[in-house]
């Protein structure tokens, strides 16, 4: 079994970005199924989110869809999904999302994914888990971002070691390169599954 089964993505449900962000979730898609990986995501069948889930499922990957009541009440929860967990609020969304996956990928994405995925780098920092953690920075979405935590480092409010936290890619093929020979991070409980 591969030592990183279930790949969490963190990604938009805006379906007005620039079709390069479509085509990097499909590909995103597409790579996890191909590993072998089951894909963890936000749940939703909109945007950048449903070009992700889809991509996975023609490629025979499995799909598991975390996502909370408010967002299924709108309509939009991915009922193809082979696991939908629908969670009371969005923090126990992003508390599962966290749990089930071995592995953390930030695709583009608004406030939402950026919430997410500084949840994901602090919790790395405080050492809550061990996991590896991507940003891919699709068209150098991500150039300002890591500018203003250099600048955060620059100005000591940010420990230089921050950086060694997450790894930067620019496209899917090096991200997923890296995963597959990423050593499996430590479960404490020795089952992580719910």
């Amino acid at each position: 079994m591969s030592p990183l089964p279930s790949i969490t993505v963190y990604c938009s449900s805006s379906a007005n970005v620039p079709e390069a962000y479509f085509l990097a979730a499909a590909e995103l898609g597409r790579a996890i199924a191909t590993q072998k990986w089951t894909l963890v995501y936000g749940g939703n069948n909109v945007g950048c989110m449903k070009a992700l889930a889809d991509a996975a499922r023609a490629a025979g990957g499995k799909v598991i869809g975390i996502t909370p009541q408010i967002l299924v009440d709108k309509g939009i929860a991915d009922d193809r999904a082979d696991e939908l967990i629908i969670t009371p609020t969005l923090r126990e969304r992003k508390a599962m999302m966290e749990f089930r996956g071995d592995a953390f990928i930030a695709l583009p994405g608004g406030l939402g994914t950026f919430e997410e995925i500084f949840e994901i780098i602090v919790g790395r920092l405080l050492g809550s888990h061990a996991k590896p953690v991507i940003l891919l920075n699709i068209a150098g979405y991500y150039d300002p971002l890591l500018a203003m935590i250099e600048h955060g480092i620059e100005q000591r409010f940010i420990k230089p070691n921050a950086r060694s936290l997450y790894q930067v890619f620019a496209n899917v093929a090096p991200a997923i390169d890296y995963l597959r020979s990423a050593p499996e991070p430590p479960h404490p409980s020795g089952d992580h599954r719910p």
